[in-house]
């Protein structure tokens, strides 16, 4: 146990984050460089190695966290990085984006504000990479297996350096032009800077894995031909087809798809482009959608100077407690102010869109919108509650329906799908079709990175077992668990 009293003598205390004012001028991460020093070793002696740790369940990765949280609060930094690394490949990505389900499944936030994992976690992994410890891990020997992975984003990465350490010779497919898949382009700077993606690519390259930018399966490569090429195939495409919103209007100029305006802003960043061909500035915008990308773009809209931003979300605001029908120590749906909220613009729940209105030269200027009650489960609009507001740039960020189906990979492969639309697998994350395998939300539906990960871990297990007949890799889940409803 880290300190038999810290959870007693220590309040929770969560990283600096930099003045408002300052951060919306750049695109750097938003919290104050190496604040957390001088804090973390004692919000790491708060946790009390509980009996049963339920932060355990409550993270699909089973992250040992009360393990590196004594060693954190003893500051031996290299240990605690190894039971980081037992568990997740990629804290560093885990520790800048995850929601934190270990938190809300902490046994001191029953009565007291949760241990700060995620704080911790990152800490860890930063101090590790400053001072070396986090090294290539080739394979002693090579199977003379050969392994496709299809995508690179979370579940793939995962996949494939799990793959690559297991001693198969893996390649990693992605359609884009830069490794890392959503982290990459549908993450802003501000979340996480991208250096963080690039030097796990290098560590993954010294290892051994292959990467293939700029070619998309079922397009450039049939499915025929890559299935020929290797042993095994793993499909970490993601759930990239994104939620419309089919009301009159929607043909205006000026009304965009999250990961249609989000992309651009980071190849800013990248140095592809000067200025975004779809910029905020000097515009009225409006986020259609509540969640972490509707955060995402509220943000961005901030850094590219927007009069105004208004995000709307069609959900009742969450209470700031958790619901009777939410107990610990599930994931509660509560009110959330995150970094790019705090930077100003204005929430409005409750509220369904009917229709935009634009100029004569077909650029959208105006949304209508009318306030909704829940009945039944259903969403029923309140007559006499209609107004619209300012719109020049719309983004909607009302998630994903499943993987893009357009290129033919599913088709091509003959894939089965589920009855939500997601390729279907069986316990070891196997397709119908021999030899293929799916991780991430491909199979599973949009959900969260801590999931994806765990996934691409637990994929590669099966994949192993596949081409081996048996496996030494962990097997974190399986396609049917839930991890404390998250």
């Amino acid at each position: 146990m880290a300190d038999p009293k810290g959870f007693l003598s220590t309040d929770r205390e969560v990283a600096e984050t930099r003045p408002v004012e300052t951060r919306v001028k750049d695109w750097n991460e938003v919290y104050v460089p190496g604040s957390l020093l001088p804090i973390i070793s004692k919000q790491a002696g708060r946790c009390m190695d509980c009996g049963i740790p339920f932060c355990h369940n409550g993270c699909p990765l089973g992250n040992l966290i009360p393990e590196w949280n004594d060693y954190a609060y003893r500051e031996d930094w290299r240990e605690a990085s190894e039971r980081l690394h037992a568990t997740n490949n990629f804290p560093e990505f885990t520790g800048r984006l995850c929601p934190a389900p270990c938190e809300s499944a902490c046994v001191l936030g029953i009565n007291q504000p949760a241990v700060t994992i995620k704080n911790v976690e990152v800490t860890i992994i930063d101090k590790a990479w400053d001072a070396g410890d986090v090294t290539p891990q080739p394979p002693e020997r090579l199977s003379g297996k050969t392994v496709a992975v299809i995508g690179s984003g979370p579940a793939g990465l995962a996949a494939a350096q799990q793959l690559t350490r297991a001693g198969h010779t893996v390649a990693v497919y992605e359609r884009a032009d830069r490794i890392g898949g959503l982290l990459r382009y549908g993450i802003p700077e501000f979340k996480m800077e991208k250096r963080h993606i690039n030097r796990r690519i290098e560590q993954m390259r010294a290892e051994g894995t292959k990467f293939r930018t700029e070619t998309e399966i079922g397009r450039d490569i049939d499915a025929a031909k890559l299935r020929k090429r290797y042993d095994a195939v793993v499909i970490a495409a993601g759930a990239t087809t994104s939620r419309d919103l089919p009301v009159p209007g929607r043909e205006l100029n000026g009304i965009h798809f999250a990961m249609e305006y989000l992309p651009l802003a980071n190849k800013v960043q990248e140095g592809d482009l000067t200025t975004s061909p779809i910029t905020a500035e000097g515009k009225h915008v409006v986020v259609i959608g509540g969640g972490d990308t509707g955060a995402d773009c509220v943000g961005t809209a901030h850094r590219q100077g927007a009069a105004s931003v208004t995000q709307l979300e069609i959900m009742p605001r969450p209470g700031e407690e958790r619901h009777p029908g939410q107990p610990w120590p599930t994931f509660p749906m509560l009110y959330k102010v995150t970094s790019a909220h705090e930077e100003g613009g204005e929430r409005i729940y409750s509220v369904s869109t009917t229709h935009f209105e634009g100029d004569e030269d077909g650029n959208v200027q105006w949304l209508h919108l009318i306030e909704v009650e829940f009945k039944d489960g259903k969403p029923a609009q309140k007559p006499g509650t209609e107004r619209k507001i300012p719109a020049q740039l719309v983004t909607l960020a009302m998630g994903f329906t499943g993987t893009d189906q357009k290129n033919g990979l599913v088709e091509q492969f003959g894939l089965e799908l589920d009855e939500r639309g997601n390729i279907a697998r069986d316990a070891d994350f196997a397709t119908n079709v021999p030899g293929v395998f799916v991780a991430g939300d491909a199979g599973r539906g949009q959900s969260l990175i801590v999931w994806a990960i765990a996934e691409g871990r637990s994929a590669a297990r099966g994949v192993d077992r596949h081409l081996a007949g048996a496996s030494e890799l962990p097997a974190p889940i399986r396609p049917t668990d839930r991890a404390l409803m998250v």
